[in-house]
């Protein structure tokens, strides 16, 4: 069904403030522009991102192939021109030079509008035929089916022909997978293709069409997204594709049976290497050595598969799960079939890291110039661009990368390139550098070398001197890491040969470690041929396993970090009793930095979300430093679809025995003050129907406040009144929790029993406090006690706000740091309170429980729809009185 206007195809009658937002979205995206667009939840954001994008998407096609036709048609006639006409000669001629560039540069631009057009037809027709033709699906089918079995019996032939032969354990094929290739630095020549994984970019890419890329922070966010599409009025035609990892998407059970993410990725990389290697010449006595040695590749990534996939994916939105599913019906890896439909897509899915950061972003093949992005659930945007580059490794991983990158060296040393080892060498030295400023040694048990407690906060400068690695070029150890892959390679080696000589440290005496090392070695190839498992290692298996996975992943993170510029982060260095315990962390202070390219490639960004205040802060830190101009940046905030009169915010100055609540640090832990909280809570129990959801500033407090409760008598008269629930500390306990708290409250809906519904203790920015639907019975009531302001005495946060202070202009006489400090908090209330009215009848009370909040700079930055209905109460007489009538007019309403 059309919308009102009939402009946007909507499935349903959209709501008004839906027209307005998909309005300011298609201008936003017309004039392309930068838009912060705030829309609270249950309000159908998804859906009106979605059909307000991809109609401006099909109109802005449309105006191109339309401007396409014009120019083809003036060309047309100008030969017809001058054709039929006759050259006249004369003083007025134009200068023949200007007259032929000129007429070069239409020319050009015509015939590049012929290929697109000719490109665009094949593309629909290819796509059209697939959506219609299923007897071609028929004809794809059994042609996969027949190179299955194909590919199936050449594997068999391949392992028969591998175990007819004997190999040379130093020499053993799998190895050549975890051996880095010959490189060469940018001054001498290119790196080689073959380090670049390049062989995935072959012949058939695509040029990129215009197309949106939709990111949002978690798997399950980006899966209802996709189904959102799916039931909307583009989901028959739109092209979407759902990017994933390996991980997600690998099909192949010989690479899923690794388990780890590293040798996963390993591993695919090998196998398609291996597919594309072209075969070595060797010479006589070497090829009768190597005589039946046969790399693996991949049984699901032949082209023809692949590419037959890719059409399927762009016919028909699927997620994740769905597009395993087709990959294991058509035997065709989903991971390399998404990636090739990129080019081709007009709407791309995917993770938050993928598209924010710049490797990743290169490697998933995705572009981003004149494109649009649009990112949502973005109320954190620069929390997650400061945590995805920043970096933080302990004292033990540093001593394990050492460990294992010297025995990686000394076990392939013959096999090494002298460049590979020269830049394996500086790795070493910059790890021993790292190692020293935490105040250990290489060589030594990083659990038995102590070291004096203590954090040092140093700038990126200060920190090279330290460690002695101000003369290394990190730029270029920095290439190194990405051409060379030595981080996943290294990954790979250690866990192959855990126990077979990879040990965690290095011992003081090289000798005793290399025999220890052989001696653990050959114990594994006799344990191999007896079938039999190690004493140790029998014990291992019933303890839970560390990771063995190499922690150079996390290093080579650390050291891309130290590459910014000197005032753009900061290093801490946290020791500890021992060197293992200690740690070191890279710190970004300026999160435009990396979002500066998405905002100069794209044509248009779209930040949405569903309570974006305080904006002020995000405007200034992330988009004017990143170079935005303030008539770029358009501001758009609707209000909820529900009536005023259902939702009742209160700010609660006092609670009922007169004692004002203000929970700073100092009065927060007075007995006087939780008594008097205990006090609210019990009489709002009284009276609030079914859910009650606390949250308190800090998991700290709630231990405090629920034993202080317990002690003093006060838990048991809340739990008379409603069954008490908590946050649980684990994550895979939440599930559980939440549903024994929704059953309880239906319960006591339907029966009649002595409780009126459950209380459910949460923590400001814990597993609740976020992307946690608490509706109707859910969620009558939530209660905020105190504000939740960051810990001002984190080094981190202390840092950072010196760096706004020094580098962010002073609004109205206010320090940028303060500033930054009071919109954390207030950007944590919000997501907090806005768990409550998720639909159009929904309704809800909302208590604030801290007569800080009624200060006037405080309540501006609480959203618009529902700082309009708050309601400030410095006595509790009248603020109770409110609440009590407002739930009796609910249910009064309920019963005619």
């Amino acid at each position: 069904m059309d919308s009102g206007t009939g402009r946007f195809p909507f499935p349903f009658q959209p709501y008004p403030i839906q027209e307005q937002f998909m309005e300011a979205l298609y201008a936003t995206l017309e004039q392309g522009k930068v838009g912060i667009f705030e829309s609270p939840t249950g309000t159908g954001k998804s859906l009106s991102l979605i059909c307000g994008a991809l109609t401006w998407l099909g109109d802005h096609e449309t105006k191109k192939r339309e401007e396409a036709a014009r120019l083809l048609k003036e060309e047309e006639m100008e030969e017809e021109k001058a054709a039929g006409g006759t050259a006249s000669s004369g003083s007025a001629e134009p200068d023949w030079i200007t007259d032929f560039v000129q007429k070069k540069a239409e020319r050009d631009q015509v015939n590049k509008l012929k290929e697109d057009e000719l490109r665009r037809k094949r593309r629909e027709e290819r796509l059209e035929m697939i959506r219609h033709n299923s007897q071609l699906k028929h004809t794809l089918k059994r042609k996969t089916e027949e190179e299955d079995d194909v590919s199936k019996l050449l594997q068999k032939t391949s392992r028969d022909a591998a175990s007819d032969t004997g190999e040379d354990e130093t020499q053993d094929p799998e190895d050549e997978g975890l051996i880095v290739a010959e490189y060469e630095s940018d001054e001498e020549s290119a790196p080689k293709n073959r380090l670049c994984d390049e062989d995935e970019l072959d012949d058939l890419e695509e040029e990129h069409v215009m197309k949106i890329y939709y990111c949002s922070r978690t798997h399950s966010q980006l899966a209802q997204f996709v189904h959102e599409v799916q039931k909307s009025p583009f989901g028959p035609t739109v092209s979407l594709v759902n990017l994933g990892s390996r991980q997600n998407l690998c099909i192949n059970p010989e690479v899923l049976r690794l388990g780890s993410t590293s040798l996963i990725n390993e591993r695919c990389i090998e196998m398609k290497k291996n597919k594309h290697d072209k075969p070595e010449k060797l010479a006589e006595g070497e090829r009768k050595r190597r005589r039946g040695v046969v790399k693996a590749t991949c049984p699901f990534s032949g082209v023809e598969k692949v590419m037959a996939m890719r059409d399927e994916v762009l016919v028909e939105v699927r997620d994740i799960e769905q597009l395993v599913t087709l990959g294991r019906k058509t035997h065709t890896c989903p991971y390399y079939s998404t990636r090739k439909a990129i080019p081709a897509a007009q709407l791309v899915v995917l993770p938050y890291q993928t598209l924010l950061h710049a490797g990743t972003r290169r490697a998933s093949g995705i572009q981003l110039k004149d494109q649009v992005v649009i990112i949502d659930e973005a109320h954190n945007l620069s929390d997650t661009l400061t945590c995805i580059h920043s970096a933080e490794v302990t004292g033990a991983q540093l001593c394990r990368a050492h460990s294992q990158l010297t025995q990686y060296c000394d076990r392939y040393r013959s096999r090494l390139k002298a460049k590979n080892l020269m830049y394996i060498k500086q790795i070493l030295f910059v790890l021993d550098g790292l190692i020293r400023t935490l105040g250990g040694k290489v060589g030594q048990n990083p659990n038995s070398q102590s070291t004096q407690s203590g954090t040092e906060l140093l700038t990126i400068n200060d920190y090279l001197f330290k460690a002695k690695i101000d003369n290394i070029n990190l730029f270029k150890l920095q290439r190194y890491f990405e051409k060379s892959m030595i981080s996943r390679k290294l990954s790979g080696f250690a866990e192959r040969y855990e126990g077979a000589g990879v040990t965690p440290h290095t011992h003081a005496n090289k000798e005793n470690r290399r025999t220890e090392g052989l001696g653990r070695f050959l114990q594994t190839l006799q344990n191999k041929a007896n079938n039999t498992v190690p004493l140790e290692d029998q014990k291992g298996e019933e303890e839970s396993k560390p990771s063995v996975s190499s922690p150079m992943m996390l290093v080579e993170s650390f050291l891309s970090g130290l590459t910014s510029a000197n005032k753009d982060g900061r290093v801490v260095i946290q020791r500890q009793a021992c060197v293992s315990q200690s740690s070191v962390r890279f710190l970004l202070l300026n999160a435009a930095l990396h979002f500066a390219e998405v905002l100069r490639d794209c044509r248009a960004v779209i930040i949405a979300g569903g309570t974006m205040s305080p904006v002020a802060d995000f405007k200034e830190q992330l988009l004017l430093s990143a170079g935005v101009t303030h008539e770029r940046i358009t501001e758009f905030s609707c209000g909820h679809v529900i009536p005023p009169e259902n939702i009742l915010p209160i700010v609660l100055c006092a609670g009922p025995s007169g004692q004002e609540l203000e929970f700073t640090f100092q009065t927060r832990d007075t007995p006087t003050m939780m008594e008097e909280t205990g006090r609210v809570l019990s009489n709002l129990c009284n009276v609030v129907p079914g859910g009650v959801v606390c949250f308190f500033p800090s998991y700290e407090y709630e231990r405090k406040i629920l034993e202080f409760w317990e002690s003093s008598g006060v838990l048991q008269r809340l739990a008379a009144k409603k069954k008490i629930f908590q946050e649980p500390k684990k994550a895979n306990q939440l599930e559980q929790v939440l549903s024994e708290y929704s059953r309880c409250i239906q319960r006591c809906s339907t029966s009649a029993c002595g409780q009126s519904g459950a209380l459910l203790f949460s923590v400001v920015g814990g597993k609740m406090s976020e992307g946690i639907n608490f509706s109707d019975d859910l969620g009558r009531c939530i209660v905020m006690v105190g504000m939740p302001y960051p810990n001002i005495k984190s080094p981190e946060l202390l840092e950072k706000m010196a760096y706004l202070d020094k580098n962010m202009p002073h609004i109205g006489g206010r320090s940028p740091g303060r500033s930054l400090v009071e919109n954390l908090c207030m950007k944590a209330v919000n997501q907090s309170i806005g768990r409550a009215i998720r639909h159009r009848g929904d309704y809800a009370c909302v208590v604030l429980l801290d007569r800080r909040f009624s200060r006037p700079a405080t309540l501006q930055k609480i959203p618009d729809w529902i700082r309009t209905s708050m309601h400030t109460h410095t006595s509790f007489g009248p603020a109770f009185a409110s609440i009590r009538k407002f739930f009796l007019e609910k249910r009064q309403k309920q019963l005619n």
